[in-house]
This record gives C-alpha cells, structure tokens and sequence, in this order.
C-alpha cells in the first residue's frame, strides 16, 4: 500500500507484560517498548504488569482493547507450562497476521540462529484494533517494535479498521 492510501489515524499504544517476578522498576522490555512508541510519536496509554494466567492475560485484553488500538503484550510466549500469553490471546483473535510471526521469527534466526524457533510470536486484529504477542527479552521486544510493529502500524491499523461497524 502506498502512503498516500493510509488513513490519518491517530495511533495510540497499550503494552503489557506478562510476569511473575517483574516490576514497573525491573521491567527493562516494557520501558523498551514504551520508548520506542514515544520516540516514534505513539502515545502509550495503558501499561500494566500480569502474572502469566490465562484468565488475566484474557482479561487485560479487553483493557487495553478499550484504551489503545495497538496492544503488545510482552512475555509468557515461551514453552514452558507457565507461559500461557498466546494460548489466551490466539483464541480471541477475529483475524491473524501470520506473517508477524514468520517475520519475526526471521529477523531472530539472523540474530540468534536456530534457537529462533522457540520464540513464539503472534498478532492479529480485535474489533479494528492489533494485538502482538512477543517474547519478553529486551532484545526480542527492540527487534519487534523498533523492526515490525512500528513501521507497519499505520498500515495494520488503516486495513484492520476499515468497514469498521
């Protein structure tokens, strides 16, 4: 799509980490995240730290779905029987972006190899809105905002929002 077809929207951000142990002072993947949004002009507008359960995670979906249009949801994304970030977002998905996945996933193995393919990431679109899911080290949450989300963000939303009831 040519930048001349997306929408004037006006992007607003929600980030969530997904921890047991973490805190707003020890939470070095949120305040990335949150940085890179700000320097790239995205007001964040919800920011909260979970423990990684189903029914909580569920639950801040809908938080952050009613203040912000793009949700990242940090951590839980692993394959540990703890992590359970994309077993509860996946199902709510009304559309996924598959290749965020794939892509991501990608500009791992270039960084880390093969051990990219432990590295869960999804997205996808919730009433108009996108959802990420990302793995919670910083280096994974820089590479996928500062490489993906952001410079995609305007077109996700213009598509994700169109015919939008």
């Amino acid at each position: 799509m040519e930048s001349n077809h997306l929408k004037p929207i006006t992007v607003t951000g929600a980030v969530v980490t997904i921890s047991s142990s973490r805190q707003p002072d020890t939470d070095t993947s949120g305040r990335a995240i949150i940085d890179l949004l700000a320097g790239a002009g995205i007001e964040v507008t919800h920011y909260s730290i979970i423990p990684d359960d189903l029914d909580r995670i569920r639950s801040e979906v809908y938080v952050a779905l009613s203040r912000a249009n793009c949700i990242i949801f940090t951590g839980g994304t692993g394959l540990t029987r703890d992590d359970r970030t994309i077993e509860a977002v996946a199902p709510l998905l009304e559309k996924e972006i598959a290749g965020f996945g794939e892509l991501f996933r990608l500009k791992s193995y270039e960084e880390i190899g093969t051990a990219a393919i432990l590295s869960g990431a999804i997205a996808g679109v919730i009433d108009g809105r996108a959802v990420f899911c990302i793995p919670g080290s910083t280096k994974a949450v820089m590479l996928a905002a500062r490489d993906i989300i952001i410079p995609e963000i305007r077109h996700i939303l213009t598509h994700a929002s169109a015919h939008q009831r």
